[in-house]
């Protein structure tokens, strides 16, 4: 039987040239060149949610009377007069009253959305002696500046950080926490305990403790709406700065007391 040469040379060089194409690939892959491989895929970070409030409505640099978001409290509702509140916080509260009442509680709404200039007056007249604390003290008296802003700070905010910027904070009933300790303020309180959370409230500074071992003192009269506050505390995570907190006197310790971390999202942790 005669085979032409030809015959046997071309299934040969055939062999020969897909075996040095996988000697190739090999190379390829032993040198880390080869970027076909599915498990090389290279994961992206998530990045973080884009803020959806602005950095003046969580420091309070607004006017709530010229602002669609707040609403005027009816005057059966508080003991004050051109008080504001965020409408999604006033409709829930008016709910909340309402089933309070069913009960025979009152509920009086006693302070409510605060601006940056409306908080700096009650912090400014504290630091500088014009306003007593709780205790009778004048903070003006504490040389230490630190020390001065820390007693101030058992019960008052600096303003900028304050969650009665936001129009979803609202104070009930009395400002002490003995008279929620015994009649009539102790049916109120165990009344919110046991339903403000059904209406999207919560009581915002628990006793301090392990659970909550920075921010301000227990205060039973203030309550938050969370379904709102969430998102104002979101957007202050990634946008409030202690190096934001200006334009007051004493404001330059804001830093050194790390002021958002301990006292802005130093609340109850049942309200994170």
């Amino acid at each position: 039987m005669n085979i032409s040469i030809s015959a046997w040379i071309l299934p040969i060089a055939l062999l020969l040239s897909i075996s040095l194409g996988c000697q190739a690939n090999a190379d390829q892959e032993q040198d880390g060149e080869t970027t076909n491989n599915p498990t090389d895929t290279i994961v992206q970070a998530t990045p973080p949610p884009t803020p959806t409030i602005p950095l003046k409505y969580i420091m309070g640099k607004i006017e709530p009377s010229k602002d669609s978001n707040f609403i005027k409290i009816a005057a059966e509702y508080t003991s004050k007069s051109n008080i504001y509140l965020h409408r999604e916080a006033y409709a829930a509260f008016l709910e909340m009253h309402a089933a309070a009442k069913e009960e025979g509680i009152n509920l009086r709404i006693l302070s409510a959305t605060r601006n940056f200039n409306s908080q700096k007056s009650i912090w400014e007249a504290k630091w500088n002696g014009q306003r007593k604390l709780s205790d009778g003290t004048n903070a003006a008296e504490i040389a230490d500046t630190n020390a001065r802003a820390l007693r101030i700070l058992e019960y008052s905010s600096m303003p900028g950080t304050s969650r009665h910027h936001w129009g979803t904070d609202i104070d009930l009933n009395n400002l002490n926490n003995p008279y929620f300790e015994k009649e009539p303020g102790l049916k109120v309180y165990e009344w919110l305990r046991a339903n403000a959370g059904r209406f999207g409230y919560c009581q915002t500074y628990s006793p301090k403790g392990a659970s909550r071992p920075d921010g301000y003192n227990e205060e039973k009269w203030h309550w938050s709406y969370l379904p709102v506050a969430k998102e104002y505390a979101a957007s202050a995570t990634q946008l409030l700065k202690d190096e934001d907190i200006a334009g007051f006197a004493g404001a330059g310790v804001a830093p050194n007391l790390k002021i958002v971390e301990k006292y802005v999202f130093g609340i109850n942790p049942e309200c994170k």
